[in-house]
């Protein structure tokens, strides 16, 4: 017996806004649709939500069929179901963004679905509503990353402080004071720095740093 026999059914989707550095540029990975609606137009990679998965489960299965990776850094955006937003039927799709870092996907995998990464400062026109999704994921993004440790998923695990200043400067869209910065992180114990030493921006090299995640749960405190 179903309860809600009434009222009508409405297709469930999800949409993932991946996240990475790629060439030291903030990049979304987008697919090129090969099929209708929004044919031959650029787009968020998506999906739909099967009767057993919860939208997180299907968000995971969307980004795991794409770059290969299952224990990936997602957060869930927002609900976005305007009656419009979809030609082809109605769809309630629900978005999360996801943080790759450096390499962390296969190349394959991205040939197979069509996708390529592409800066977020030079985006081609989108399908569908994905430049708001792209706007409110990027808006949730900094808001997040300012209080919260998130941003080292996108780096390496060994990296400079210019580096990781870089990173902040490209997603918060504005320019970091240096002196203030390294201010904060010498008050941040959970970014330490390690004996190694990078050589390939400079003869003399910068000292390479690691987050460690551990020490962070023990003290759970963190602001850039």
């Amino acid at each position: 017996m179903s309860f809600y026999s009434e009222n009508p059914r409405f297709f469930v989707a999800v949409d993932c806004i991946i996240f990475s550095v790629v060439e030291e540029k903030l990049c979304l990975l987008l697919t090129k649709r090969r099929f209708e609606p929004e044919m031959g137009k650029w787009s968020l990679m998506g999906g739909f939500v099967q009767e057993d998965e919860s939208t997180d489960t299907a968000a995971r299965r969307v980004l795991k069929q794409l770059t290969g990776l299952e224990n990936v850094y997602m957060e869930q955006v927002s609900a976005f179901g305007e009656i419009g937003r979809d030609p082809g039927e109605r769809v309630i799709s629900i978005a999360y963004y996801a943080l790759l870092g450096p390499g962390e996907y296969i190349p394959r995998l991205l040939a197979e679905y069509n996708a390529e990464w592409v800066p977020l400062d030079s985006l081609p026109p989108l399908g569908f509503d994905h430049p708001d999704m792209v706007e409110k994921a990027l808006s949730k993004l900094r808001e997040s990353i300012a209080v919260r440790p998130i941003g080292f998923n996108l780096l390496s695990e060994l990296f400079t402080l210019t580096q990781l200043q870089t990173l902040y400067e490209t997603i918060m869209g504005h320019p970091i004071d240096k002196r203030n910065f390294r201010k904060r992180i010498a008050d941040t114990p959970c970014i330490e720095k390690t004996p190694y030493i990078d050589k390939t921006s400079s003869r003399r090299g910068a000292s390479l740093y690691r987050y460690n995640e551990s020490l962070f749960n023990t003290l759970s405190k963190f602001k850039i």
